[in-house]
């Protein structure tokens, strides 16, 4: 058991959501040191994960890496392997050294389930690395998408080249615009940090799944992206982050390409107010400020079919027609 779990952010946005009481019991039961054995054989079924990291200039990014079914595997309660590296172009590549600290998200969409795991890069050699366990802890089935991926043989001749983006272009907006998945990595950085009582395993980076129906990201004028926060697990672990250092890393993926579109955001919660109580279902709302992008053509070697929607957003409604989406060609 970790005796103080959350972070001077996360606790201040389970005041305001009431729930800081239930969470001072709660957490120090579910938010553990160790992964438990279902955990530790759940990352071992896994063809991808998400990994979220954190750059120079204190900026989070979302990636993914992915292999056939065992390139993830625990050697102990406290450990977990990653035999993959991150190809060239992903942000993970300037992050992934000795020391740094990561965000694991293990999901296998198709059964809906899903762990967390937090921690710091022990080991890294020419075959992957080691991460040492800080947090580890499961999450609801609520929301995610029943996906199932297949894994392909990555391209024998040079995928295409990143491309750099200062401002999200045609291409970008429509996926974005389609999208029922996101990724979003965050960050409670040391520097941040400073004086926290919380324990230190709540210092570091996190990486957590959001899902909606297709269109649940909208899309404002020049690169503003506004997603509804809806009911979950109350740690507020993504929020605490964001409350506490307002930036993130998006991830959209492209199940029928494998295209990657990496967005870095800074971010501002919406808590209450006319705009949260018309959209159904919402508790909140996450806007995000686009300050750059990387899209990564045919980057996932994996492939999904059509996805059954979660059946939680039977209570959540859509965004209305007066989106401003890019229509001018960029």
């Amino acid at each position: 058991m970790i005796a103080a779990p959350f972070h001077a952010g996360e606790r201040a946005l389970q005041a305001l959501a009431g729930s800081r009481e239930q969470m001072e019991v709660a957490g120090p039961r579910v938010i553990r040191d160790y992964m438990p054995d279902q955990h530790r054989e759940f990352f071992g079924l896994l063809p991808f994960l998400v990994v979220g990291s954190l750059d120079a200039e204190l900026q989070p990014w979302a990636s993914v890496l992915a292999a056939p079914a065992g390139f993830v595997h625990s050697p102990d309660a406290t450990h977990l392997r990653v035999d993959a590296l991150p190809a060239s172009g992903d942000p993970l590549v300037g992050q992934l050294k000795q020391g740094a600290t990561l965000g694991l998200l293990g999901i296998q969409p198709h059964t809906r389930r899903r762990n967390r795991m937090n921690g710091t890069v022990e080991a890294l050699d020419d075959a992957g690395f080691m991460v040492a366990v800080q947090q580890s802890f499961g999450n609801c089935p609520r929301y995610i998408q029943a996906r199932e991926p297949v894994f392909v043989s990555p391209r024998a001749d040079a995928a295409p080249q990143a491309q750099w983006l200062d401002k999200l272009d045609l291409a970008a907006h429509r996926l974005i615009g389609s999208a029922d998945t996101l990724f979003i990595a965050t960050a409670y950085p040391n520097e941040v940090a400073a004086g926290d009582e919380a324990d230190a395993s709540s210092h570091g980076v996190d990486v957590s799944h959001r899902g909606g129906r297709p269109g649940f990201v909208r899309i404002d004028g020049d690169d503003v992206l506004t997603v509804p926060d809806f009911n979950g697990n109350r740690f507020f672990n993504t929020l605490g982050n964001l409350a506490a250092h307002p930036r993130a890393g998006l991830l959209f993926v492209d199940f029928d390409s494998g295209d990657l579109l990496h967005v870095a955001v800074t971010a501002e919660i919406v808590w209450d107010g006319p705009e949260v109580a018309e959209f159904e279902g919402a508790e909140r709302l996450m806007r995000f400020h686009v300050t750059h992008a990387l899209r990564r053509p045919a980057a996932l070697p994996l492939r999904w079919g059509d996805a059954q929607l979660s059946p939680h957003l039977a209570g959540t409604g859509q965004w209305n027609t007066g989106m401003r989406p890019l229509t001018d060609g960029r």
